[in-house]
């Protein structure tokens, strides 16, 4: 069965053109060694056609039960990674390629890492399948909910390692760093051997280009700062976005917050996340456009939208940064007591932006996301982060994800959902307490249930305002009166 496997496998490497005909015994004898294979048949093997995780998750069960690695998480992922790497090239060739195809195209480089990426089982497929993604309209158009389970379980070994292991190992610093790219793994750091990254410099310094192995949507990819630094929201933060913007035209390409509460899972390193995908927020209309006085060429307007949001228009990239800019500089210290806005707590600074660069139909687009991340006794996580009422469904951060319209929810949700389902459908179900007045309101609005398929398309529309809720909370000019006094202090 094991020289099936890897015969198909190979078979599979070819058909997809990670290999070509030429590599396929240098291939087999580099996996064979890594599952402690001597020798291959002298017959001919007839290849076991499966996809290429399938066939990897094969190799892996083979592995455990023949004592090559234990049956623990991080061996599993280790040995994966390593496999795959045998049929993935050096990164000098992967840049070269890259680089060579952007000459015809940013789409067909971009389609060539994508599908390398894929191919390779460093984007994880089979898990990514596990998760749970519609649309639902809502009062702002149509919104991405995805409950997200591709996360595997750790098993309890696993964890016993962990706990038991001192963390003396500093390398890579993080998960973001360009060092990933070909390390193993270790207890408590992931398999990383089969992962490339392309070089894209920006401003004039080193930055470089990836894809999430967990991707949220089409494409999404990851660019990075050659320096472990922190995230940082400024004026080159911006020229950075729109020359990206203006390399990959066919992406958008955004940035968490800088700041704790508003910002994303990882402030430690400089980055930014983008792809081929339209946002409910991309789709967004004008709430109201008004004049910059000083960028009369530029176009602005407020969004309609659950966040607060100035969109900004241009053809010309230094107007855009310029008035990107004065718009920043300006939020950092804007105060307004009517709004609940402070910009500082004594030194501590409360205001940042989360920042998408796009181009459309050659004109290029900058919205800027208005952030707070102060707290209070009443809303100890955030005045402007999801409030009590909404924790049962959304209490993470709103990261650029969320901003633009995806929620991405937790995986406890799955089964916590089916409850409520059951509930409406008036079956005896076990709703947890703190989804119980949720519950209570949907059925007091659209009474006992009859139809498992309407119980399931309402809960998903419920889910849908829910998520609207998060975001409004996340707003931080809640009405247009509060939009028109910032205006007025950036026309001063």
């Amino acid at each position: 069965m094991i020289y099936q496997l890897i015969t198909g496998l190979i078979q599979k490497a070819l058909e997809v053109e990670l290999i070509e005909a030429a590599d396929q015994i240098y291939v087999r004898n580099q996996v064979m060694s890594l599952l402690e294979l001597e020798t291959f048949p002298d017959e001919e093997v007839e290849p076991y056609e499966d996809s290429i995780p399938n066939l990897v998750e094969k190799m892996i069960l083979y592995a455990v039960r023949h004592e090559v690695i234990e049956d623990v998480f991080d061996d599993k992922e280790i040995l994966a990674a390593n496999i795959m790497n045998c049929f993935v090239p050096r990164p000098s060739v992967v840049n070269a390629v890259f680089n060579q195809k952007y000459q015809d195209s940013p789409e067909a480089a971009t389609d060539y890492f994508y599908n390398l990426s894929k191919n390779n089982n460093y984007i994880q497929i089979n898990r990514i399948a596990k998760n749970i993604s519609y649309k639902v309209e809502t009062a702002y158009g149509v919104m991405d909910i995805t409950i997200n389970l591709s996360k595997p379980e750790k098993d309890p070994e696993q964890i016993k390692r962990e706990r038991e292991m001192k963390q003396t190992v500093n390398y890579p610093k993080c998960l973001l760093c360009k060092e990933n790219e070909g390390y193993s793994g270790r207890t408590g750091h992931p398999a990383r051997a089969n992962h490339r990254i392309i070089h894209v410099p920006l401003s004039g310094q080193n930055w470089f280009f990836q894809y999430s192995p967990y991707v949220y949507y089409n494409e999404h990819c990851i660019v990075f700062s050659e320096e472990h630094r922190n995230m940082k929201i400024d004026r080159s933060a911006f020229e950075r976005l729109l020359e990206f913007a203006d390399k990959f035209p066919h992406y958008f390409i955004g940035s968490n917050a800088d700041l704790p509460i508003v910002g994303g899972s990882i402030l430690s390193h400089d980055h930014y996340q983008g792809g081929c995908y339209e946002f409910g927020m991309t789709r967004a209309e004008d709430l109201f456009t008004f004049e910059l006085k000083s960028y009369p060429e530029i176009k602005a307007s407020v969004l309609n939208w659950p966040m607060s949001v100035i969109r900004l228009r241009g053809t010309k990239k230094a107007s855009l940064l310029e008035a990107g800019d004065k718009i920043l500089q300006t939020w950092k210290g804007y105060s307004d007591e009517l709004a609940d806005v402070f910009a500082f707590t004594g030194e501590t600074p409360h205001n940042t932006i989360t920042p998408i660069a796009r181009k459309r139909d050659g004109c290029f687009e900058l919205d800027l996301v208005l952030r707070n991340n102060r707290t209070t006794d009443e809303h100890p996580l955030g005045i402007f982060h999801p409030h009590a009422d909404v924790h049962h469904i959304k209490k993470e951060n709103i990261g650029l994800i969320e901003v633009m319209g995806l929620a991405v929810l937790p995986p406890r949700l799955l089964d916590e959902l089916a409850e409520i389902k059951k509930f409406l459908l008036g079956v005896s179900s076990h709703v947890e307490a703190y989804h119980q007045e949720w519950a209570d309101q949907i059925q007091a609005e659209y009474g006992t249930l009859s139809d498992s398929e309407q119980a399931e398309v309402i809960l998903r529309e419920e889910l849908g305002k829910k998520f609207v809720k998060v975001l409004q909370d996340a707003g931080v000019l809640k009405e247009r009166g509060a939009f028109e006094r910032f205006i007025n202090k950036l026309n001063k």
